[in-house]
């Protein structure tokens, strides 16, 4: 029998293809690097730092049954992520992410996450026909939730049942999906994680720095949250209380996954039972350690 899982990763669950390269890039430029393919998508990349970290994350997401579809699904079984819970649907392909990296610096990516989309409320079926929880028994457990999710879709979630009694921990997936937040921006249980460009677009206003994003989302009303600001002092707000920390210095050799990996080294700490000082400290050393980190190649060419 499948383990029972300590949380559940909601959302995106897909191929990742990065193409990297050490010198800077402009619109038109042509420069040699390496290209990787890796299993990815902001639920997955979390559950993967959850599952490092000894947690049993299930994944509830949308993937097809096409042959890049099961291959995606034996490579995140041989992570020792729980699948049994994905929604594998015979006519959706499955969703892709790529991404161009540069000096160490996001240039510009695209996510196709149609699929999740199309699949909507059907990812959740196990959190209403007993195979996680049920109307009668609500998951009560802490839940990673990511805005590939539609907007009209996490609204469903923020005022429905099925989760109304889980820790929902929260992430945009992009700035571009920030705006989708808001249904969750004033949830009681939920946590948000954003870096300041997202915290901008959620809120339409600009930010000198992490602090005052969150200074703004506590004036909007919002509980919790943690937002990043790439090299700069990661903000957490908690209790009516904004507390900061800054960051290791790192030479970046990635940058795509850095907030996931904080955002799940955040979940696990707190999980264990750390404080707020020691928890956020351990979040933002897992996310320093991952930019630093170089990337595992699965495929790759070098022009």
């Amino acid at each position: 029998m499948t383990a029972r899982p300590d949380i559940l990763c909601i959302g995106s669950v897909l191929w990742d293809v990065i193409g990297r390269s050490p010198a800077r890039m402009a619109p038109g430029h042509d420069v040699p690097g390496e290209i990787s393919r890796l299993p990815g998508g902001v639920a997955l990349n979390i559950a993967l730092t959850l599952r490092r970290e000894g947690l049993r994350p299930a994944l509830l997401s949308a993937v097809g049954r096409d042959a890049e579809g099961e291959a995606l699904v034996d490579a995140c079984r041989a992570m020792a992520l729980i699948c049994d819970y994905l929604h594998r649907d015979p006519v959706l392909p499955t969703d892709r992410y790529m991404a161009i990296e540069a000096a160490g610096e996001l240039v510009a990516a695209i996510a196709d996450a149609r699929s999740l989309e199309a699949a909507g409320a059907a990812i959740l079926a196990p959190l209403a026909d007993g195979r996680l929880a049920s109307a009668a028994a609500p998951w009560r457990g802490p839940v990673a939730l990511d805005g590939n999710l539609t907007e009209a879709f996490l609204a469903e979630i923020a005022e429905g049942s099925l989760l109304a009694r889980a820790d929902l921990r929260v992430a945009p997936a992009s700035p571009g999906k920030a705006g989708r937040l808001r249904p969750l921006l004033l949830h009681p249980r939920a946590c948000l994680y954003l870096n300041r460009i997202e915290a901008e677009r959620l809120m339409n206003t600009s930010y000198p720095d992490a602090a005052a994003a969150a200074e703004g989302l506590r004036g909007a009303g919002a509980l919790r949250a943690v937002v990043t600001d790439g090299p700069r002092a990661v903000a957490e707000l908690c209790k009516g209380a904004i507390f900061r920390l800054a960051p290791p210095p790192v030479s970046p050799r990635r940058v795509t996954g850095a907030g996931d990996a904080l955002m799940a080294a955040h979940i696990a700490a707190e999980w264990r039972g750390a404080g707020r000082a020691e928890a956020l400290a351990h979040a933002v050393a897992a996310a320093a350690a991952h930019v630093a980190q170089a990337p595992r190649i699965e495929q790759e060419t070098t022009p």
